[in-house]
């Protein structure tokens, strides 16, 4: 007989702990709207000076002036874990020596016109820990 799954909860945390939780990880989703769809796009971003570079396969045409990127770690086993959004106004990074910097510190999935490098300037910052809910 198997015990019944263990409730969980959504527990906000600040936005300097958001920020720190982003900074910790490597791998999130790039999100923007395009026509009249949602796209969510893979990403690999690093934090640095106060914003957020990703670097994406979106084609940089299709990229709108603001947009949202999503990280999260969530333990399957358990289902805790946390969740990180930021939303702002983004730039696509055209200096060659920014690009080639990032294109060597952030590995991509293909070369070519849709892997392009992103700065996400955070106007919006929100997080959760998943955390299990206390008996």
């Amino acid at each position: 007989m198997s015990s019944p799954p263990a409730a969980l909860r959504m527990i906000e945390v600040s936005g300097t702990e958001a920020l720190w939780l982003l900074e910790g990880s490597v791998l999130g989703r790039l999100v923007y709207p395009q026509r009249d769809l949602t796209v969510v796009r893979p990403g690999r971003h690093t934090w640095e000076y106060g914003r957020v570079v990703v670097r994406t396969p979106a084609p940089a045409a299709a990229i709108p002036v603001d947009a949202t990127y999503h990280v999260d770690e969530v333990r399957e086993a358990t289902g805790t874990g946390w969740s990180v959004t930021v939303a702002g106004p983004v730039d696509v990074i055209t200096d060659p020596d920014e690009a080639a910097h990032y294109s060597r510190t952030l590995s991509g999935w293909t070369h070519g016109p849709h892997d392009n490098l992103l700065r996400l300037h955070p106007t919006t910052v929100s997080g959760f820990r998943l955390v299990r809910a206390a008996a």
